[in-house]
């Protein structure tokens, strides 16, 4: 028959697609949508390692970025760090297989989770250039240094060469050298902007940035790293009905009560008997044979039954003082202001917002606000007007604390805003990780945090504005003085010049000018 021999064929045709080969069809999904922003995200991605290593160790960073032009539309790329360094034997895989890494089975805050990022800008690299990156990396010992690429056919490395060398010093960290097409800019997205962003977001970091037009340096100006965050189990509340079937199947537990207390968080003997009451099954059951309704009744009654929130330990937030002294190390205003929200919870995930603000001094008046965001502490520098973010900025009323501002837009004035989200999982609109979607639970704490920021800006500027209006009184005042003190004087025949002191200390008294509280200084 037609049909069956059309099937015949279609099935021929079949085959099974690598990750990596997906991605090199799919690489606009990484971040590597056009030339510029492709530079910039093989520079974000390997910064980002950096800073993931170094906080994990407790080690201040130190970070060294390169970016030369060698030929029409490429550049040869170097990031360099002295974090703890990789063993030999996990390198190749570390930057050589796609969806390998450390960080996306755990509950626990990092820049990166997915496995994607650096691998992402290894093919990229090999995908415009043909040529393979170059890695050297040591924990102390020896140097080893290796030549890779990805076979995309089977996603896994394909190592060119491998040295090994001595190393008297004791260096330890990473250097990842890669020959990428790219485009260099030097505007609002771009490498010095990201870094500039990053150095706020990590004051206590050092980044020295060789570029084709000089050298820029982050100088640290802080020597303490925030907390480290700690791993946690998954909250019943967060975990999807497909992974409660892989984890009662993977489970080395031999009871339901054993199940619920040792693989979820907050789940406590009381709650788990609970659970296993409303779900209709045995609290002796072993796990491994539920079935496909018991299953699902199972994780009906895990979302009924009332739970403690999961805990916050698990992030890292920047802190209020860190957020401050970012911004003053980067922003030439005159008033700073930080406030960082408990932290709460949306499906389950622990997530905590946290908000800066830098008024006046240079900023310019008349120009829409500037956005800067983050997510886990990383710049997020495009797809802004679809990100959770900036819709919480357009929804909150700037008017109320003395800025101008259109309906459903950002407002104008002297302002930089500055919105952080700290998340175990941070809800991304693409694997790009640009923009954070809008779930309702995260775009009301981004307000509320706007909101409570916004009230001191609020105090600030009526402050400065009651003392220029002082001070204009004042200036209209002694302007007629001199004036009003000869005619008195002529009036009352008594001396003109006692007349005018006496006018000069009551005007004086009068239209004092309260010192503005600001708090530029740079710490």
């Amino acid at each position: 028959m037609v049909e069956e021999a059309i099937a015949e064929k279609m099935a021929r045709d079949m085959k099974e697609v690598s990750v990596a080969e997906f991605f090199e069809k799919n690489r606009h999904l990484l971040g590597y949508e056009n030339p510029t922003k492709s530079l910039i995200t093989v520079v974000k991605e390997a910064v980002d390692n950096s800073l993931d290593a170094t906080n994990e160790a407790g080690i201040l960073p130190e970070i060294y970025v390169s970016v030369k032009q060698v030929g029409l539309d490429r550049f040869k790329v170097i990031v360099e760090d002295n974090g703890p360094g990789v063993i030999e034997t996990k390198v190749p895989y570390a930057f050589g297989k796609f969806l390998y890494g450390s960080k996306f089975h755990r509950l626990k805050q990092s820049r990166g989770v997915q496995g994607l990022g650096i691998h992402g800008a290894v093919l990229y690299s090999q995908l415009t250039t043909g040529k393979p990156v170059k890695i050297t990396t040591s924990t102390g010992k020896a140097i080893h240094t290796f030549e890779l690429m990805i076979d995309v056919a089977r996603n896994e490395p394909h190592i060119i060469s491998h040295k090994k060398e001595k190393n008297p010093n004791k260096w330890h960290g990473v250097r990842i050298e890669m020959e990428v097409e790219g485009r260099y800019v030097e505007k609002s997205q771009s490498i010095p902007e990201y870094l500039k962003q990053t150095a706020i977001a990590n004051p206590y970091a050092h980044i020295i940035y060789d570029g084709p037009n000089g050298k820029i340096e982050f100088k640290r100006t802080t020597k303490q790293i925030p907390k480290q965050p700690k791993e946690i189990k998954p909250h019943p509340y967060g975990v999807e009905l497909g992974i409660l079937r892989r984890m009662l199947r993977d489970t080395k537990t031999k009871n339901m009560i054993s199940f619920l207390m040792k693989e979820f968080c907050r789940v406590g003997r009381s709650s788990a008997i609970q659970i296993c009451k409303l779900a209709k099954i045995e609290l002796n059951r072993d796990p491994h044979s539920l079935n496909t309704v018991e299953s699902e009744r199972l994780h009906k009654a895990m979302q009924m039954v009332k739970l403690i929130s999961p805990p916050t330990n698990c992030l890292s937030p920047l802190t209020e003082k860190l957020i401050e002294e970012g911004l003053k190390k980067e922003i030439n205003a005159e008033y700073f202001v930080a406030i960082s929200r408990p932290p709460t919870v949306y499906r389950g995930n622990p997530f905590q917002v946290e908000v800066g603000l830098a008024y006046g001094g240079e900023l310019p008046e008349n120009e829409t606000v500037k956005v800067l965001r983050f997510a886990n502490k990383v710049p997020l520098l495009y797809h802004q007007s679809s990100c959770a973010i900036t819709r919480a900025i357009t929804e909150v009323d700037w008017r109320r604390y003395g800025l101008q501002q259109s309906a459903n837009s950002l407002p104008t004035g002297p302002l930089v805003i500055l919105v952080h989200f700290a998340s175990v999982w941070v809800p991304f609109t693409s694997e790009g990780k640009q923009a954070i979607a809008n779930y309702p639970e995260i775009i009301k704490e981004i307000k509320l945090a706007l909101q409570d920021a916004g009230r001191k800006l609020a105090k600030y500027v009526r402050q400065k504005r009651k003392a220029r209006e002082r001070l204009l009184r004042r200036q209209i005042f002694e302007r007629y003085v001199p004036e009003v003190a000869k005619a008195l004087a002529v009036l009352t025949g008594k001396d003109g010049k006692a007349i005018l002191r006496k006018l000069e200390n009551m005007i004086k008294k009068k239209t004092e000018v309260k010192k503005v509280e600001r708090n530029k200084e740079k710490t």
